[in-house]
């Protein structure tokens, strides 16, 4: 776990400081607005890009701000019978939520608002933004929504009365990830990225929820997280959900505005919800020569997820050419991409869809 930590915490450090800069700037510029040349500071934000980096660092923070309300709460208040403890979680669960809704809706905005200029609130310039485009982008809510309906009651079914292996379980999230993103990438990528902005504060939420036993949904959040946990997940979290997620979108986020690699974007959908995919299943399948003694990963299931994603890309780049896309990618610097990417993932024994995604992505890139 101490290369996820490293890529977190590397993360981590340069969102906030980014955050901090971004901030620190602003202010100047409005103290000292007379000055001829202004303290200017990175490229210019869109208003997704602030929405998003403002509510992920406000949620991270908010553990914080909800634990010392909680010591607050807990000096007034006893647990010396049952009956007390029952109004001790009941008004810890309206502490948590007023908290909550107290942060996203007046705090955040306001930083929002200091470096950025929305002219509304950017709660209502979210509504605006998503019924601007309101047949595509609440068509493709719909989609969403029924498509997640569906496969997580699917799933979970399995899960319980199935003897199918945990991380064989977990692929079929994959290829969900494929269905869900793909078409909103090609389609509306602007509002993906929005969505997916949405989707990592919602997993932020429900695993604050989840973790402090927040009544009424912390049991029930735990239950359903506890049916598709591994070896990789720890005691106190459960972060395979997040590497999907941000495996899947940090790619797309990177790539918003400036680069010219189109299947760069993809990175992250190709390589975990195609390539991953593949080589798990035909691995567990067909696999017999592993690449060692100790791993389960094998070279047929190494092979399968490489022909994947090259099968994958032969179909994408003319849909994307239909798109108005000028390529720059030749076949060669990405044969070399989908291969080293590949062998990486079956040699290494992290957590595999924090970087491999990162790691294609640079190498499309070049």
């Amino acid at each position: 776990m101490i290369g996820e930590a490293l890529l977190v915490t590397a993360g981590l450090v340069i969102y906030f400081g980014d955050m901090f800069a971004l901030t620190v700037t602003k202010i100047h510029g409005y103290l000292v607005p007379s000055k001829p040349i202004n303290l200017q500071y990175g490229m210019k934000r869109s208003e997704i890009s602030i929405i998003i980096q403002g509510m992920v660092l406000g949620l991270l923070l908010f553990p914080i701000f909800f634990k010392f309300l909680l010591q607050m709460w807990e000096c007034f208040t006893s647990s010396a019978n049952s009956k007390a403890r029952e109004y001790h979680e009941i008004g810890k669960s309206v502490i948590f939520f007023a908290s909550l809704a107290f942060i996203l809706i007046v705090v955040i905005p306001i930083w929002m608002q200091l470096v950025q200029d929305f002219h509304v609130h950017p709660l209502l310039w979210v509504i605006m933004f998503v019924f601007s485009e309101p047949l595509k982008r609440v068509s493709l809510c719909i989609y969403w929504v029924a498509v997640i309906y569906v496969s997580v009651r699917r799933f979970y079914h399995i899960s319980k009365n199935s003897k199918i292996e945990r991380i064989l379980l977990r692929k079929y999230y994959h290829l969900m990830a494929v269905l869900m993103f793909l078409p909103a990438l090609i389609f509306q990528p602007k509002f993906l990225d929005l969505a997916f902005g949405a989707a990592l504060a919602v997993f932020l939420v429900l695993e604050i929820i989840r973790v402090w036993r927040v009544w009424p949904l912390g049991h029930l959040v735990h239950q359903f997280m506890n049916a598709f946990t591994d070896h990789r997940d720890s005691d106190l979290l459960v972060v395979s959900h997040f590497s999907l997620l941000l495996g899947c979108a940090l790619p797309i986020w990177m790539s918003s505005g400036f680069n010219d690699r189109p299947l760069a974007p993809f990175a992250g959908i190709l390589s975990l919800g195609i390539g991953d995919t593949m080589a798990s299943m035909v691995g567990h399948k067909y696999g017999v020569l592993r690449w060692s003694k100790t791993g389960k990963k094998t070279v047929e299931g190494t092979a399968a997820g490489i022909t994947s994603v090259l099968v994958a890309c032969s179909v994408l780049l003319p849909l994307l050419a239909t798109t108005g896309y000028i390529f720059t990618q030749h076949w060669f610097s990405l044969l070399v991409a989908v291969t080293v990417s590949g062998l990486l993932e079956a040699y290494t024994a992290q957590l595999d869809n924090a970087f491999i995604p990162l790691i294609f992505y640079s190498l499309l890139c070049l």
